[in-house]
């Protein structure tokens, strides 16, 4: 497929940052300015100093350690471009008033002693323009007024969180119910046909892939592509403004947060909470082979982690590595961070290669780091949702569960074990080999509760995912047995070729019944795995109805229909959602009466393992690669069964004994009305079987579970 940049809907544009508008010099403002907050700020917020508005006259702080003398070149209401001087200095914050820095108004700040006279960016800028063809990236004043309406945060529970990973552009641009001007939009996400789309699903959080403004690196440009992810930050305060509607850029950055602010008020309306992705382990400036944007200028040697004085010291594989030893950066991430709450009404994040954040002078990954506790006292960003990507690409990188409370962590644990029982192993099967044992299962439907232990957390600690945006869909996972990234014009280097996944015999597409057939039923067992585990489930956008990106497992690049989630829906998509759909009707349900935390003291236990025989699992049950059937009881702190799992991994069906749970219905009148101590089938991922549900199953009764099942029953 041919690849074009998409410039409404790609990064910010890259421009020579060192073009000067015409300008006129004016000497610095007589009036008081301060030091904190950093950033523009009116003069009544001031340090908490209050003065009287004085016009259009703003307070300006940056901090910028490397600069003698710095200078805000910016836009007046009558005099056209001029510079001002910030003349006060204080512990590396330069900071002055502008006494003609209209709502609206682009700016800039100027290092005086830079001989290149290099226009760079505020760090606390809450809009930033378009990158023109002849013109650098202009922060721009905004008011931040916007009328919330009673707008109210969910606050849905960690228990009962389905979180839905999607990316602004790629979930609505095709969406045939959306108007055509609000397609790949922040709009559009929050149009009704998205919210009944959500909803109807029945997830409870978006998780929003970044939003905040970011650029394209200088290789994608020449290949004609953008950066698509957008994991390549401009500015952690402002929106990215090719996410916005045509008229909303039009009419300026001002109109592209209110755009976003609308976005998120539509999704509380709906009880949705909003996370965004954020990245503050490294920042566009790449690597310091590429010009100065914003920190680079400002004071690159503490902004930047370094190795020496003249090499960055990267752990993030992107070129540098913010350095959270130094209080200013841990200070930027949280005034980012609150900014996102307090102004945005978001509910909460996932960090990006968040062991970056938490290393320390000596590049250390340690718990207790200074962001951690800070964040952990904060007021603002203590009761929102915190989640860690727990690894990066420096030394002792890999920290699942090892993040302190109060966060969650993607488990790439549960992400491995689910593909490998369910793709490598039944590749092994179809080979004539044999699988795996069920121990490491059985862990991560007990929602990998020895991984969160030692951090003193319980398993909703553990967000479980399958796929993400990272790697090949769920339904690729089934597909293809290699990667297929030609597209990126990488020569297929690019991209992971470690993905524990299952052609089912045949690389690619195909017609043939018996191979789309299995595909199917194992894109259901890994989804049932995955939304009837313990712990928090996040479901990638398009797996519920078995998104293709035709191979490519790293299409970060692909702002193209690779990526796009396709409305048209045939009857293999249709049957995916219903069984979704399904499966997360059953988990509310089988929650309900859980405890929110799935208490691991000894006297509580509410998973109960049974083998085919319905006896409790042994020991050699356990670790004999043989043995590939296991049922699960999930019972409830009053002793009471509410549901339960035959899992059968095994090439072959297999007879299984339904468990003696030892209960006696109490809420009949007549004691033979209905089989006493049994089951009522509630889904399968086998047809077959599925067509069976409410078919009852006494206790000590014999069930035939499917090869390659999950069968899901209630109680009776």
């Amino acid at each position: 497929m041919t690849q074009t940049a998409s410039t409404p809907t790609g990064p910010i544009q890259t421009v020579d940052p060192r073009r000067r508008p015409p300008r006129q010099l004016r000497p610095a403002s007589a009036l008081r300015s301060f030091p904190c907050p950093l950033g523009v700020s009116t003069l009544a917020d001031g340090g908490g100093h209050r003065q009287e508005p004085h016009g259009d006259a703003v307070n300006v702080a940056v901090f910028a350690p490397g600069v003698a003398a710095l200078a805000v070149v910016h836009e007046t209401a009558d005099a056209g471009w001029v510079q001002t001087p910030l003349e006060n200095l204080e512990d590396g914050v330069h900071h002055g008033v502008i006494e003609d820095l209209p709502v609206g108004a682009r700016y800039h700040l100027l290092d005086e002693g830079d001989p290149a006279g290099t226009l760079l960016l505020d760090p606390y800028a809450r809009g930033l323009t378009e990158g023109e063809a002849d013109e650098p990236v202009a922060a721009v004043r905004l008011d931040g007024v916007f009328d919330w309406d009673g707008d109210a945060a969910p606050r849905t529970p960690w228990r009962d969180t389905i979180l839905y990973e999607a990316h602004v552009v790629g979930l609505t641009k095709l969406h045939p119910d959306i108007p055509e001007e609000q397609r790949g939009t922040y709009a559009g996400l929050g149009h009704p046909a998205m919210l009944a789309w959500f909803t109807r699903l029945g997830v409870t959080a978006i998780e929003l892939l970044p939003i905040h403004a970011h650029a394209d690196e200088p290789h994608l440009a020449a290949l004609g592509l953008t950066n698509y992810w957008g994991y390549n930050t401009l500015g952690f305060f402002a929106p990215h403004p090719g996410y916005a509607t045509a008229a909303s850029r039009e009419a300026g950055p001002q109109a592209v947060l209110d755009e976003v602010k609308g976005m998120v008020a539509a999704l509380h309306g709906a009880g949705l909470e909003v996370i965004l992705d954020v990245v503050y382990n490294h920042t566009a400036e790449g690597g310091n082979d590429q010009s100065a944007r914003s920190w680079r200028g400002l004071g690159e040697r503490t902004y930047y982690r370094h190795r020496d004085p003249s090499t960055y010291e990267d752990t993030t594989g992107c070129g540098n590595s913010l350095d959270f030893s130094q209080p200013r950066v841990v200070q930027l991430a949280l005034d980012s961070l609150r900014y996102w709450v307090e102004q945005c009404h978001v509910d909460g994040f996932r960090f990006d290669l968040a062991p970056t954040l938490c290393r320390d002078e000596d590049n250390v990954f340690t718990p207790r780091h200074p962001f951690l506790v800070a964040v952990a006292a904060d007021p603002v960003l203590a009761p929102v949702k915190l989640i860690a990507e727990p690894w990066d690409v420096g030394m002792g990188g890999w920290q699942t569960g090892n993040f302190p409370r109060g966060w969650a962590d993607w488990n790439d644990g549960f992400r491995d074990v689910a593909r490998t029982f369910w793709l490598s192993d039944q590749a092994a099967l179809d080979a004539g080999r044999p699988g795996g044992s069920l121990a490491a299962l059985g862990g991560a439907l007990a929602g990998s509760a020895a991984t969160f232990a030692a951090s003193g957390r319980s398993p909703l600690a553990s967000v479980n995912l399958v796929t993400a945006h990272d790697g090949f869909t769920l339904a690729d996972l089934t597909t293809y047995d290699v990667k297929h990234n030609e597209a990126n014009g990488e020569d297929n280097r690019d991209g992971s070729d470690h993905n524990r996944s299952w052609n089912h015999g045949v690389e690619g597409p195909t017609t043939g019944h018996r191979v789309l057939r299995a595909r199917e039923r194992t894109q259901r067992n890994l989804m049932a795995t995955l939304l009837l585990s313990l712990g928090v489930p996040m479901i990638t956008a398009g797996d519920e109805i078995g998104r293709t990106q035709h191979g490519n497992n790293n299409a970060y690049s692909q702002n193209t229909a690779i990526s796009w989630f396709d409305w048209h829906l045939d009857e293999r998509a249709r049957r995916m959602l219903r069984a979704t759909r399904g499966l997360i009707r059953v988990r509310r349900e089988f929650l309900a009466h859980q405890p929110a935390d799935y208490s691991r003291t000894p006297e509580a236990h509410f998973l109960h393992w049974y083998g085919t025989a319905g006896y409790p699992m042994t020991e050699q049950e356990w670790t004999n690669p043989h043995v590939r059937v296991l049922q699960l009881l999930l019972g409830s702190p009053e002793g009471q069964i509410d549901g339960l799992l035959v899992i059968n991994g095994s090439a072959n069906a297999s007879h299984v004994t339904m468990p003696d749970v030892g209960f006696a219905r109490t809420d009949v009148d007549e004691p033979d009305e209905r089989p006493r101590n049994g089951f009522v089938l509630r889904l399968s991922t086998d047809p077959e079987t599925d067509h069976r549900k409410d078919d009852h199953w006494a206790s000590d009764e014999v069930f035939t579970a499917p090869a390659q099942s999950v069968t899901v029953f209630r109680r009776d």
